[in-house]
């Protein structure tokens, strides 16, 4: 199971860190993503990590703006946010997989949370 937290208002600029609470599986197993979604749109990938190889993928739209973390012990993985903008609004779901190092493509994922909403305001 993947449970989502963190998301909420903020202003642009601002900061918000979402996590990803994982029960069920061992974290270092699996690559786990962020994606995010706006009605309407595609599913994009935002981020993802192996934390058996600290391997981290980032979308060009997000470079430089957020980071990723995972901590084994807590079976968590985060997204720092920051210089939030309003094109970030969506709902940010968590993903897993099995068996491969970064999960960057919606079809790949196996696990889904439901999802946090997340609004930038200009």
């Amino acid at each position: 199971q993947l449970v989502e937290s963190g998301g909420g208002l903020v202003q642009a600029g601002g900061s918000l860190r979402l996590s990803c609470a994982v029960t069920g599986f061992t974290l270092e197993d699996l690559a786990i993503a962020w994606f995010r979604q706006v009605p309407g749109k595609e599913r994009e990938a935002v981020s993802s990590i192996s934390t058996s190889d600290d391997r981290t993928w980032y979308a060009d739209s997000v470079k430089g703006r957020f980071a990723i973390s995972g901590d084994n012990a807590e079976n968590r993985v985060y997204l720092q946010m920051n210089v939030l903008k309003p094109e970030d609004t969506a709902v940010y779901y968590c993903a897993a997989v099995y068996g491969l190092s970064i999960l960057r493509k919606e079809l790949q994922a196996e696990y889904w949370g439901n999802g946090t909403q997340v609004t930038v305001s200009s």
